[in-house]
C-alpha cells in the first residue's frame, strides 16, 4: 500500500502540497524544519514512484455542456479485475471502481450526448465477456464535489 511507503516527513510534505501545490519548496522546508534540497528530493521521489502528481483541476463549469454519469455493472465474480481493466480502457471512462453490493464495478464518465453514453454502456461495456447487466445513472445536479478527493476531467 502506498501509505506504508510514506514516512512522517513524506506525509507532512504531501499534506502541505495538498493545501497549496504552488507553494515554494523553500516555504515547505521552513514549515517542516528541513532543507530545501530535502523537500525537492522527496517531491521528485514521490513523483517518480507515482505517489503524487501535479495537475490543474477544472470545475464542472469548464466541461462545456458535459454531463456526469455512473455506469454500474454486474460481473462474474471471478472476472471482476479483468473486466475492470477492460472498462478502464474504454475512452469515455474517467474512473473505474470495484465495489460491493448489487453491482461489483462502477465506472464514471463525462459525456456530451446521450447517444455517446448509450454506446459506451450498451455497445462497449455490456459487450465485455463476463458482464451480465449494466445500469446508468446521470447526475442532474452537483451538490458537493471535493476536487482534492477525485479529479474528473
Amino acid at each position: 500500500m502506498a501509505q506504508s511507503r510514506l514516512d512522517e516527513l513524506d506525509q507532512q510534505l504531501v499534506e502541505a502540497l495538498a493545501r497549496d501545490a504552488r507553494v515554494s519548496n523553500r516555504k515547505i522546508a521552513a514549515e517542516l524544519g528541513v532543507t530545501e534540497g530535502t523537500v525537492r528530493g522527496r517531491i521528485k521521489r514521490l513523483q517518480q514512484e507515482g505517489l503524487i502528481a501535479f495537475t490543474a483541476i477544472s470545475s464542472f463549469d469548464m466541461a462545456q455542456h458535459s454531463h456526469l454519469a455512473f455506469i454500474s455493472a454486474q460481473v462474474d465474480v471471478e472476472r471482476v479485475r479483468e473486466v475492470a481493466q477492460a472498462i478502464a480502457a474504454v475512452p469515455l471512462i474517467n474512473a473505474v471502481l470495484i465495489t460491493m453490493g448489487e453491482f461489483n464495478i462502477t465506472a464514471m464518465c463525462l459525456f456530451h450526448e446521450l447517444e455517446e453514453l448509450l454506446h459506451t454502456a450498451s455497445d462497449q461495456i455490456l459487450a465485455i465477456p463476463g458482464v451480465h447487466h449494466v445500469e446508468t445513472s446521470i447526475a442532474v445536479k452537483t451538490v458537493k464535489y471535493n476536487a482534492k478527493m477525485a479529479k474528473i476531467t
